[in-house]
């Protein structure tokens, strides 16, 4: 597996589903340096692997509660990217933006809590991914993205961009 065209997507199951939330407001989005598990010691979202019993905008919701101790108010979808690592490991991230909280951020044995500028995103600490869909989601555009890792070097990815509905 070196391409995207090495996959077969039809069939392509993620062994995890998951999902990302940001938390975006007055011009800031709140990222958060992982302590543990998948991406550790990198800046991401909140977020994790679906629990069962569970929707998707539950998992959304608790796992920023879990991470950052606040609850994002009304998370909107707003894209998914499709994970196979060169390992076997495959993953399928529900990415959300919610423009507004309650609760004050604080550290947590997951992760410790970040707010940058929207032009100050620190892409050098992140998955080699991020830069290539945050963009468009900042843009309010939805977006589906498939994406091939070995490890933490992204092998080969394409983007998916629905651009955002006027009116």
């Amino acid at each position: 597996m070196q391409t995207l065209q090495d996959i077969d997507w039809d069939s392509w199951q993620a062994k995890d589903p998951a999902t990302l939330t940001f938390v975006i407001k007055d011009e800031q989005i709140l990222l958060i340096r992982k302590k543990r598990g998948l991406g550790a010691g990198k800046i991401n979202g909140p977020g994790g692997r679906l629990e069962s019993g569970e929707t998707l905008l539950e998992c959304a919701i608790r796992e920023v509660q879990e991470e950052l101790c606040i609850t994002p108010v009304n998370p909107e979808f707003c894209g998914e990217s499709l994970f196979q690592f060169t390992d076997g490991y495959s993953i399928h991230v529900h990415t959300y933006v919610a423009r507004d909280f309650t609760g004050s951020p604080e550290e947590t044995d997951e992760a410790i809590p970040l707010w940058f500028s929207l032009d100050q995103i620190p892409y050098d600490e992140m998955w080699a991914d991020d830069i290539i869909w945050i963009p468009e989601m900042l843009k309010g555009n939805t977006f589906k993205g498939r994406y091939l890792f070995d490890g933490d070097r992204m092998l080969d990815h394409h983007l998916d961009v629905f651009l955002k509905k006027m009116g």
